[in-house]
Parts: C-alpha cells; structure tokens; sequence
C-alpha cells in the first residue's frame, strides 16, 4: 500500500468542499478499508439542499474494546487559493511540505492511520480497530450525527468502551477538551421602497434595538466569570455576530435584515439560558429566530487513565484543550476519547493549505504504536 503522503496526495484530489457531495471520496477511502481487511458499515443521507452524503465505518480485527479513529472527507471551500502553480485540488511535495486542501484538515490524518494500518498488515488484531469517516463536519456534522444515532459498529464501541482518537490536527499533542458550537439567525422585515418617500420600512432600523441587546450580551460572557472557564485560552466563549441586509443599492429600504450569531460554549455551563435569552430578545423586538447549530464541548477528565497511556506516545508531558471544535461534539456517549492528530490548525482552511511531511511521518508512527498497544497486545 502507500505512505501517509501518497494516501494523503490521493485525497486531496477529491473536491469534497462540504456543499458538493463526498460520495467519490468514501468509495475510495471504503476501497482502501476493504483491501486492508475492514468490514464496513456505509452510511448515506440527503442533505438540507437534496445533496448525497455517506459516511463509512470500518472494522478490522475481533474482540471487543480495541481502538476507534474519527475523520471527515468534507473540506472547507477553496475560492481563495493563492497558489498560482497549482490549484487547491492538485497536491504538491515541495519544502517537505505537501500542500493542497484538506492536506490539514483532515486528509493528512486520514493518510497517516490508513499507512499505520498497512505496516501492521500482516499481523492479528486480537482488539478491534474502528475507521469512521463523516460528511458534513465542517457546516454542522450531519455526518457525525447520522453516525452516533444509526451506526451499529458505533454503538459496538459504546458498549463496550472503546477508546477513540479524533484525528483532527494537534500538532500530535493530546488534546482532552474543545469548545461546542452554537449558531442562530435572526431577521428582521421591512418594506423595500424608494428611500425619498415614506413608502418603505427599513429593515436595519427594526434590528438595532436587538442589536443592542446582543452588544450587551457579549460585554457579559466576556466579563462575568460563571460563562467562562479557565482551562481554555482564551477563557470566553468568544460571541461573533455578522450583519447583513443584502443590498446593493444605496436608494432603496432595505426590506430585511439578518443577523447572525456564533459562539463556542465551554465545558461546564449550561448555554440554554443564553439561548433563550436571545429567542426573547427577537421576539421583543419582532425578530424572526432561528437556532442553527448548537454542538455541546468534549471534555475527558485529564487525569484520566486514557489521557495518560496516550501520553506516553507523544512528546508534550501534559494534555491541553483547544478551541476549535471536531465531530467529538457528536460522540458523547464514548467516554474514553481525545483529540490527537499531525498538523497545525493554523494551516486549516488557510488559502495555501500544508501539512509538514515530518508530522505526516510523525503521525503515522503514533499511530501504528497506538494500534500494536490497542489493537495487538
């Protein structure tokens, strides 16, 4: 079989970006699974715009509890690419760098367990590894939400307390905790009218007093300690708010207004006052809302003794928590999981998207030694 960066260059030729479907890329990553020995569980759903997704879930080996790795095949689009030589769909090895997009987040990954897996091939897998892929989990981990309710193989490693890796990049340092996600909109609706007569209603008038609302909302979750928590840096749920009426004419009423809302919850406070407060909020100044997204924080005691066995595979003596978020939002109910994987998620989604060839080595390395204690021992 491949390197990590041929399995890796393989991938990236695929454009997945998370509204096209994934379906070409899962056929090859189910292709791979397959000639290494995996059974696999495939997945497939409509999303909200009718597009086909799947998701795949592979086993290989007997047993019970073994070692479960989480990815996804989505990526996050492209329009921007700043390499004139080549597109973001091209990879390309240069500065022991390969770059392309998803090189990151998360192919890089992906073709570091899969080439573990091939040096190990000729060995028996007394404990079960699991292989799970997901559509969606850049725009809202449908992917990872079809898995944890339907997939019988996930269900397999709840039961019997799987430990579980998600590959994300963490420049493989162990990762214990990140933040959740919660998105929402909010519109407000004028009358379109031209703007020397009084025919039309503004539509950004009607939405500042919500705004105010939200203005002071922020200044509080960045201000009174119950919403924080000190183990993440920065400690805040960092609220970001987005406005936009749509139009290009200057001479017109705007006839709506959107707002929208994204902050990251930390472990341990329960976000559904936030939530209603804002419902209120619209609803007092005849404001439409919408809760889009809300995926709640992971978070493993560090002291655990998971977190502590993968330690002793990395070269950080202690675990740290990020704030980006990973379909790990989804899998609540494996108890025993972190976030570990090659790359930086300072390179994620940038417009020159690279993964270090020495962290693609690296990475392929603790894999392979996580599988034989796992997985072989």
């Amino acid at each position: 079989m491949f390197t990590a960066v041929e399995f890796a260059s393989r991938l990236i030729e695929f454009n997945s970006v998370s509204h096209l479907s994934n379906v070409a890329v899962t056929d090859q990553v189910e292709e791979w699974l397959r000639g290494l020995g995996f059974a696999c569980e495939r997945l497939t759903y409509l999303d909200a715009a009718g597009v086909c997704k799947t998701n795949i879930i592979g086993k290989l080996g007997t047993g019970t509890g073994g070692l479960g790795y989480f990815a996804h095949t989505d990526v996050v689009p492209a329009d921007d690419w700043a390499i004139q030589e080549h597109g973001p769909f091209t990879p390309i090895v240069k500065e022991a760098k390969l770059f392309g997009r998803g090189s990151t987040d998360m192919r890089g990954s992906i073709g570091c367990l899969l080439a573990a897996v091939s040096l190990l091939s000729s060995r028996t897998f007394k404990q079960p590894l699991y292989f799970c892929c997901t559509a969606d989990e850049e725009v809202g981990m449908q992917g990872a939400i079809q898995v944890a309710a339907e997939s019988a193989l996930f269900k397999e490693m709840v039961e019997h307390h799987t430990p579980s890796i998600i590959g994300e990049p963490t420049k493989l340092e162990v990762v214990y905790g990140h933040k959740g996600g919660c998105a929402f909109k909010a519109t407000s609706y004028g009358i379109a009218g031209h703007s020397s007569t009084r025919h039309g209603v503004n539509a950004n008038w009607k939405m500042i007093p919500f705004l105010s609302e939200m203005k002071a909302l922020y200044e509080e979750l960045e201000t009174d300690p119950k919403w924080r928590n000190a183990e993440f840096d920065p400690p805040t749920m960092t609220l970001n708010l987005g406005i936009n009426d749509h139009m290009q004419a200057i001479n017109v009423t705007p006839p709506q207004s959107v707002c929208t809302v994204f902050f990251r919850p930390v472990p341990g406070v329960d976000i559904t006052p936030i939530i209603e407060r804002c419902a209120a909020a619209a609803k007092a100044n005849d404001v439409t809302f919408e809760l889009r997204v809300r995926s709640e924080p992971m978070y493993v005691d560090p002291n655990s003794p998971f977190v502590q066995q993968c330690l002793e595979f990395v070269s950080s003596p202690q675990p740290k928590t990020v704030s980006y978020g990973t379909d790990g939002s989804k899998y609540g109910a494996l108890k025993q999981m972190v976030v570990l994987g090659p790359g930086s998620i300072s390179q994620a989604h940038t417009n020159n998207e690279w993964i270090e060839l020495d962290q693609l080595n690296r990475g392929t390395d603790l894999y392979r030694r996580m599988i034989e204690k796992w997985c072989l021992s």
